[in-house]
């Protein structure tokens, strides 16, 4: 009989011959597998890249769009999409140059096919000795991959795609070829995109004649452009030429004693023009040119409103007022916007410094503007019926739970409406909101142009509802056009690289308002400025016409007024809505108006303000003639006015007597505090 233990032996080999067959098939099976999804990947990544590769081929090095924006006497002010320069041919490029790029991006560039083993595992192993990141593997050809075709995501699929491109593209073109085209597209910081390009920037001079401490400045940029750009950290970017040096150095390149002459004069950067505030134009202007051209690509060069006198003019009259109290009295934002009357910008500043903060104050902050707002409701009432001449009672009022207060706690019994306006008193402004309606003001708000919300109660009538300084300037604007309005605009013509006109500016205008609403509402602001609220905007050669707006615990300070060709506005505020320390619109804000129009109108002869001085026939008296009304409006004009209270009897200069509107409402309504 056959041994037990034999046949269970048997048994058990056999068990395991049949599970190691079982294992090989499944293995087999799963390399089998593994193969044919790694060839399906790579057959997709090399179908998806390619393709990729070949349609941008096609469309060229313009692909993406970069935007060169001039200002209205043609000289650029800004770009934004990356700045180029025309390529240069490798042979016109410095030696040493062209030496500090491969010494410090690439030694062995003419050695590798695209890929370098050796640098990678040299990389690796340097970065692993330090316990950073200190050195990278990517040839030149790789980043030129990158650069070309490639966004910067770090991921496994896009570092395969950059290899796979790297190899595509050594098979394609030379050496030679791959190096120039690296240096005419490599970033070199501040938008800047080749060496021509970074060396005009920084240096002010071509790349052919750099220095080499230059050339070293501009050899360490790749790295980190933002960090060792020499407009952003100069000490810093001489620290890293120096380091660019001693590579030079080590590779052979050049001698100890060659480069001493560079250690010892580093480079330094050129002298550029220091403003910063036409950039918040360029920004608005070069995303208003996304929105009406969303498929454009390519070198586009946009010709602008923008008057580089009056711009100067804004710049400075923000810098004075943050100058003359501006930090004592905390205030720590402000917006300036000037228009001509078809709309155009003429000067734009949305904010107090653009390096530090790109936030556009003058065309996306909301705020409440206070008084500001108070015309929107006066010019519904005239379209309701009223003129500048009726009374009203400038008594206590009380509408339920909201019982709004005049800013100076006084009231002064029977005024006309434009003494009401020209001392914004809030009793008066609530009164005739309640007369004429909130949706009746809404509607004239939208057809002045504010497209922002309106609430939907009586505190609009004290500027509780938020605008933007470009809005509510936009909106006065309709008053000194004789009722028409302009969409407000930037941007003149756009042309492509090969001078093809994609875009002119075609001007957008609606009656807004009749004509003689629109003169009595400048007869009314006129008096704001001669006799009310903003005095301190007045003009010693010309009549103007404006109105003050300061919101509830002097979080907005507001002046927008008006000359007979030009309409401005100014906003100061803090970004977090803190309160300022008694800044009105009449203090702070018209005294920045002021000082702008002193400098724009200079050599502008003075010209008529139509309705300033009463030159209007009352809506629906058209049959009586006009004589009476302007020997009446000069009877007011001659008449002594109601005192109005001087800032200086409150808070030596800077008092509530010129603020406009404190007692509007938080946002949603509710009792004022």
């Amino acid at each position: 009989m056959p041994d037990r233990n034999d046949e269970r032996y048997d048994e058990e080999a056999n068990a395991g011959a049949e599970a190691r067959r079982r294992m090989l098939w499944l293995a087999t099976r799963a390399a089998a597998f593994a193969f044919s999804a790694g060839a399906v990947l790579a057959a997709l990544l090399v179908f998806v890249t390619i393709s990729k590769v070949q349609r941008e081929t096609e469309l060229g090095p313009t692909a993406a769009l970069a935007v060169t924006v001039l200002d209205a006497d043609g000289r650029e002010i800004g770009s934004r999409g990356g700045t180029t320069a025309p390529a240069v041919p490798l042979a016109e490029l410095p030696p040493y140059l062209i030496r500090a790029f491969l010494a410090t991006e690439d030694r062995r560039f003419y050695s590798h096919w695209g890929i370098d083993l050796r640098g990678i595992a040299r990389a690796t192993w340097v970065n692993l000795r330090s316990g950073g990141f200190v050195e990278g593997g990517s040839t030149i050809t790789q980043q030129l991959a990158k650069n070309l075709y490639l966004d910067s995501d770090r991921t496994l699929w896009r570092k395969a795609q950059e290899a796979l491109i790297a190899l595509w593209l050594e098979g394609r073109m030379s050496k030679d070829e791959i190096l120039a085209l690296y240096l005419n597209r490599v970033y070199m910081g501040a938008g800047n995109y080749g060496v021509d390009a970074a060396a005009h920037y920084y240096f002010g001079k071509s790349v052919r004649d750099v220095s080499l401490a230059e050339a070293a400045v501009l050899a360490g940029l790749p790295k980190a452009p933002s960090r060792f750009a020499p407009t952003s950290d100069l000490a810093l970017a001489q620290a890293r030429a120096s380091q660019v040096l001693d590579r030079m150095v080590d590779n052979g390149d050049l001698t100890a004693q060659e480069v001493a002459g560079a250690r010892a004069h580093p480079a330094q950067v050129a002298e550029r023009d220091k403003r910063d505030g036409p950039q918040y134009f360029v920004d608005w202007v070069v995303a208003e040119v996304r929105s009406r051209l969303p498929d454009a690509h390519g070198r586009l060069t946009v010709k602008t409103t923008l008057d580089p006198k009056r711009q100067t003019a804004a710049e400075e009259a923000m810098r004075a007022a943050f100058r003359n109290g501006g930090m004592k009295r905390d205030v720590g934002q402000g917006a300036f916007i000037a228009l001509a009357p078809d709309g155009a910008v003429l000067a734009l500043v949305g904010g107090r410094s653009y390096l530090q903060s790109q936030y556009n104050r003058a065309t996306q902050a909301l705020r409440q503007p206070g008084s500001a707002f108070k015309p929107i409701v006066y010019l519904a009432a005239l379209e309701r019926g009223f003129t500048p001449f009726d009374e009203m009672e400038d008594t206590p009022v009380a509408l339920g739970d909201w019982e709004p207060q005049n800013t100076n706690g006084r009231y002064m019994g029977t005024v006309t409406l434009t003494q009401a306006l020209a001392r914004s008193i809030n009793s008066v402004a609530v009164k005739l909101a309640e007369r004429v309606g909130v949706s009746s003001i809404a509607n004239a708000a939208r057809r002045l142009g504010i497209s922002s919300p309106i609430q939907d109660n009586l505190s609009i009538a004290l500027g509780s509802s938020e605008v933007t300084l470009l809005e509510l300037t936009s909106a006065y604007s309709t008053f000194a056009d004789g009722g028409r309005h302009f969409t407000p605009y930037g941007i003149v013509e756009v042309a492509s690289a090969d001078g093809n006109i994609l875009y002119t500016h075609q001007s957008e205008t609606t009656q807004a308002t009749d004509e003689a609403h629109a003169r009595e509402m400048t007869y009314m602001l006129a008096h704001v400025v001669t006799e009310g609220t903003g005095q301190r905007a007045a003009l010693s050669d010309r009549l103007a016409a404006g109105k003050t707006g300061t919101s509830q615990d002097n979080r907005d300070a507001w002046f927008i007024g008006y000359t007979s060709n030009e309409i401005a506005g100014v906003w100061f505020g803090n970004d977090d809505n803190s309160p300022m320390k008694n800044v009105s619109g009449g203090n702070f804000a018209a005294l920045a108006w002021h000082n702008y129009m002193a400098a724009s109108q200079t050599g502008v002869p003075p010209s008529p303000l139509p309705g300033a001085e009463g030159d209007f026939v009352i809506a629906g008296n058209e049959g009586s003639g006009g004589g009476f009304l302007s020997q009446l409006a000069g009877l007011f004009r001659a008449a002594p006015p109601v005192a109005a209270p001087h800032a200086e009897e409150t808070s030596g200069g800077w008092g509530s007597g010129s603020r406009s509107g404190g007692s509007a409402l938080p946002l949603g309504g509710g009792k004022p505090r």
